[in-house]
């Protein structure tokens, strides 16, 4: 039988570069998808050429359509760090996959609002948007970050923050789960 989540959610989980955000959001999906909600919104997956990370690509969860929106090899005058930040990308698929996860998604995921994420307007006001819809979110944010759009993320009354360490990456994923479900409050 498939479980409704219970009252929405939000909930960012933050860690370091490296820390596992985005691979136990992905395990949360995994097992939100298994007990039957619908999860939509955008993930992002690095592009990993000759076993090193060249860039990263946008995927939105519910069409599965991918869009490259940072690569080292990119010639644009956003960057961050090595890599050049294509902000049409994530203005066109990043927005549109926030957009079907609030028409269609039991629970909506964006996984790293960090440096890369933040250079658009459109983008950044997608992400309120949908931070104010009546639905849950799980969201991954650059811990660091001093950027305005993630303070005033990491402002918000009703966000829940929990950060991923190498002691609770394993279980954190089931307290989110539990979160959403309402078997966890």
């Amino acid at each position: 039988m498939a479980r409704r989540a219970a009252a929405p959610v939000k909930i960012a989980i933050t860690g370091l570069p490296g820390s596992g955000k985005t691979q136990t959001l992905l395990r949360i999906i995994q097992l939100l998808e298994k007990d039957g909600l619908t999860v939509g919104g955008m993930i992002t997956e690095p592009i990993v050429e000759r076993h090193r990370p060249t860039g990263f690509q946008i995927v939105n969860w519910i069409t599965k359509e991918k869009a490259v929106f940072a690569h080292e090899g990119m010639r644009t005058r956003v960057r961050s760090g090595r890599f050049g930040i294509d902000v049409h990308a994530l203005e066109d698929l990043g927005t549109r996959a926030l957009a079907d996860a609030r028409a269609e998604a039991d629970v909506i995921v964006i996984d790293e609002v960090g440096k890369m994420d933040v250079e658009s307007e459109l983008f950044g006001q997608s992400v309120i948007d949908t931070l104010d819809t009546n639905k849950s979110i799980i969201m991954t944010l650059h811990k660091k970050s001093r950027n305005p759009l993630l303070q005033d993320i990491r402002r918000r009354d009703e966000l829940r923050l929990l950060e991923v360490t190498p002691v609770n990456k394993n279980l954190l994923a089931f307290k989110v789960v539990g979160l959403v479900t309402g078997e966890g409050r």
